[in-house]
């Protein structure tokens, strides 16, 4: 089992940048893949990016890749999405996951544990 605490969430202007983090605790951190996902209301919860155990793998989704970048410390038990050059449809509520496997999934059936959410709206 792991916990996850995303953080570092709020309103910024359009073209502006955003560092997400995402403690976890439980279980040791490295043995999970990590990743990002984001829903708006009355929508989905999409895949934004995911990185694998070692950090040495990386996938993210067409509409974010190039502006943002995920990352973690194992030594600290955390993830960071940092989210340059944002736009108005970036505005979700960001989730953190872990999934206790090697691959790095799309979909949400793929990931075991989430966290509660962060508020991101991008303002123009």
């Amino acid at each position: 089992q792991v916990q996850l605490v995303e953080s570092g969430g709020g309103l910024v202007q359009a073209g502006g940048s955003l560092r997400l983090s995402c403690a976890a605790s439980g279980r040791t951190f490295s043995t999970y893949v990590m990743g990002w996902f984001r829903q708006c209301p009355g929508k989905e919860r999409e895949f934004v990016a995911a990185l694998s155990r070692s950090g040495g793998t990386t996938l993210y989704a067409d509409s974010v890749k190039g502006r943002f970048t995920i990352s973690r410390d194992n030594a600290k038990n955390t993830v960071y999405l940092q989210m340059n050059s944002l736009k108005r449809e970036d505005t979700a509520v960001y989730y953190c996951a872990a999934a206790d496997d090697y691959r790095l999934g799309k979909t949400t059936g793929s990931w075991h544990y989430w966290g509660q959410g962060t508020q991101v709206t991008v303002s123009s």
